[in-house]
């Protein structure tokens, strides 16, 4: 606070009687018109001529606050309070603290000037804006209309949206100037995209300013990161912007490097979490300004302001890492639809895999399918064979490794030809129960949510918690139930001892190799960390496929036919020698969609199965955590729609308590609940707004213990 925000001591109080040059300079100060100082109350001080009012969005991520808050304009901040810049403003004093016109007191606190008006609603006094951080605009009405769509779609705080679409500033990076635009480069070759029967149409449809929609199923192989750099070309030859979202940085410099040897420089900025705040901040800004149309990075950059867009493209969509760890968790792929709907732009959904959410959007027209014929995939994919974990090769040191006969010899004359790929699953993979004669796996007969057996007790339901007493296998009729995996069984050192002469690398969690020679080694890697091999792998073995299938989540198989074809896809095509062995029961339905390589036929027979039982992505379905008594409480009050199932509440392990930081969350380490809402489709934004209501109402009145609500889930069990 200023010193005029004190009271003045008067030049008689002075010691001596007599007045000091100090107090004489006070009491002129206090008595001008306009005050000198800039106090964060401009108290007194005349306000902006022309729209005095500023409607401003606070940082507060709070329900009940998702709304925008009238202050007054200062004269003097007339001209950087403009809409879209970051504001610092005074927050929660109420309405009692008036003086000199101006509400006054409570804490100071960030905000986006969101717009100025000449009246406000508002029928008291207005606190004044305490300043403008910058004059940078940082917030444009695209960015905030998007912004809203994803607050609503998920139940969240606008506030919190904002806190994941606008990147902190950097003044370093502001002061900088960004460059002049470069011209539109002319329209590229179709190149690789003529392997596919609709693929230079829709290079043409881009070029030629169109709004093509495709979910795009790409062959394995090298190719796949200059086709996306060619979509991005033919938007740019059209004047537009384009954007893709990858899920790591690995990716994103795959297609930063496909981009750079297409375009040149200047044409594109790339926006991961690896560039450092101050450039990443230097490059969005560049963005934002106008100078750069084109973007590719990770997860945050879904919101990035590209002028005029043209294209959205997301590849890889089933990663988890697509899905926001913060409030109110939005997925990728859903902001990319809201964009390309609302910005009337093309949309690129694209993968080696096809998501069961991708299938939908064919089954329903909203996306054209952009796919290779049958006799392209048959040249372009390896060689993929079965075998059962039970079989083990007869030599010693298969042995030792676990390694079945088949498995031995594919990795013994792959080594001859040049790196062979192991792929091991993360430890951690809990199991689920399936029918010990079928394998078939166990589901409630209410709800058809996976059965479990906590402690090895009798069975109940993950999702609504009803307990099964008399459980019978719907396909077979057997009463016996099995857990379906034991775990990843040997490491990269009993692998380095069945091959005592090759050398062995490992790539996963704690170090993630980019890629690796053309030269003979064993390069063992967990999934998703698999480094990419110069020329291709000569083949690829993927060990322990029931830590894969066996996850007790809907998504269990989809996401291991992702994995496996992740890892295959760097393998090199049959006509070259490239073998994939994937050490699994041959007869699940994931082994045989990758042994046929058919993803896409595997994603739309879970769509069928899923429509059938009413899960997701047919149905609508959100999750509510929290302590016992919160969540009834919650559940008490909130005004669900009519359609609305309600599955549980179940009690929650230890470790899937919430993550600090986020708005709602439950503390670590807290026993908790958790209910599923499922509704049918075209009830979803009623389910949202019902919760998140709720949620407001209930933060409002100080509603105690958090209640975590998550829309649409990743994982649900």
């Amino acid at each position: 606070m200023s010193s005029d925000d004190e009271r003045p001591e008067r030049p008689e109080e002075a010691e001596g009687g007599a007045p000091e040059q100090l107090a004489l300079i006070r009491e002129t100060v206090r008595r001008a018109k306009v005050p000198r100082a800039k106090p964060r109350t401009w108290r007194g001080a005349a306000l902006a001529e022309r729209l005095p009012v500023a409607r401003v969005l606070v940082n507060k991520g709070a329900l009940h606050l998702d709304q925008y808050f009238d202050y007054a304009v200062p004269q003097e901040l007339d001209a950087d309070a403009q809409p879209g810049v970051r504001v610092r403003v005074r927050f929660g004093a109420g309405g009692r603290q008036v003086r000199g016109g101006r509400r006054e007191g409570g804490g100071l606190i960030d905000g986006f000037l969101v717009e100025r008006r000449a009246s406000s609603d508002y029928p008291g006094a207005l606190a004044a804006l305490a300043y403008v951080v910058s004059p940078e605009p940082v917030l444009g009405p695209e960015l905030l209309a998007l912004s809203r769509a994803v607050a609503d779609r998920y139940a969240g705080s606008l506030a919190d949206v904002l806190q994941l679409a606008v990147p902190p500033r950097n003044g370093r990076a502001e002061a900088r100037t960004s460059p002049a635009p470069l011209p539109p480069p002319p329209a590229p070759e179709p190149g690789t995209w003529e392997r596919y029967a609709q693929g230079p149409g829709f290079l043409r449809a881009l070029a030629g300013g169109g709004a093509p929609r495709a979910v795009w199923t790409a062959l394995p192989g090298p190719h796949w990161p200059e086709e996306i750099a060619r979509a991005v070309a033919a938007t740019l030859a059209s004047d537009r912007g384009a954007l893709v979202v990858v899920p790591d940085g690995r990716t994103a410099g795959r297609v930063d490097a496909a981009l750079t040897g297409l375009l040149g420089r200047g044409h594109h900025a790339l926006l991961t979490a690896d560039s450092g705040p101050e450039k990443r901040y230097g490059q969005w800004l560049a963005v934002r300004r106008g100078s750069v149309r084109a973007v590719v990075g990770t997860r945050a950059a879904m919101f990035a302001p590209v002028a005029d867009l043209g294209l959205v493209a997301v590849w890889d969509d089933g990663d988890s890492s697509h899905s926001d760890d913060n409030a109110p968790f939005p997925h990728v792929r859903e902001v990319l639809e809201l964009r390309a709907a609302h910005g009337r732009c093309g949309f690129l959904l694209g993968g080696t895999n096809c998501t069961v959410e991708a299938a939908q959007l064919v089954e329903t027209g909203w996306a054209l399918p952009l796919r290779a014929e049958r006799e392209r995939v048959r040249v372009a994919a390896p060689l993929v064979r079965t075998v059962d974990d039970g079989e083990l090769a007869r030599d010693g040191a298969a042995r030792s490794a676990r390694l079945p006969s088949l498995a031995w010899q594919t990795v013994r004359d792959g080594l001859r030809r040049g790196p062979v790929l192991v792929q091991v699953p993360r430890r951690g993979y809990a199991p689920r129960l399936a029918c010990e004669r079928c394998r078939e796996p166990a589901r409630c007969r209410h709800c058809a949510g996976p059965l479990q057996a906590p402690d090895r007790g009798d069975l109940d339901c993950a999702w609504c918690g009803r307990a099964e007493t008399a459980w019978q296998c719907p396909a077979c009729g057997g009463l016996r139930l099995r857990a379906q995996i034991v775990g990843a069984r040997r490491t990269a050192e009993e692998l380095g001892r069945a091959f005592p002469a090759v050398p062995v690398r490992t790539s996963g969690r704690d170090h993630v190799l980019d890629s690796v020679p053309d030269q003979p080694a064993l390069v063992v890697s967990t999934p998703g960390a698999e480094p990419v091999a110069e020329g291709g792998y000569a083949a690829a073995l993927l060990l322990d496929g029931w830590a894969m299938v066996g996850r007790p989540d809907l998504r269990a198989g989809e996401e291991a036919l992702r994995r496996w074809t992740a890892a295959a896809a760097l393998v090199r095509g049959q006509p070259e020698g490239g073998t994939v062995v994937i050490v699994a029961e041959p007869t699940l339905r994931p082994v045989q969609a990758l042994v046929r390589w058919d993803p896409v036929g595997h994603a739309r027979r879970e769509l069928a199965e899923r429509a059938e039982l009413g899960f997701p992505p047919v149905s609508r379905m959100a999750s509510v955590t929290g302590p016992s008594e919160a969540l009834a409480g919650f559940l008490a009050t909130v005004e669900l729609p009519a359609e609305a199932e309600v599955l549980g509440p179940v009690p929650l392990p230890l470790s899937a308590a919430g993550r600090p930081g986020g708005a709602g969350e439950v503390p670590p380490g807290e026993v908790v609940e958790r209910a599923l809402v499922r509704v049918p489709p075209g009830s979803g934004a009623a389910l949202a707004a019902a919760l998140k209501a709720a949620s407001a109402a209930r933060t409002a009145r100080g509603g105690g213990d958090p209640v975590r609500i998550r829309v649409d889930p990743p994982d649900i069990g």
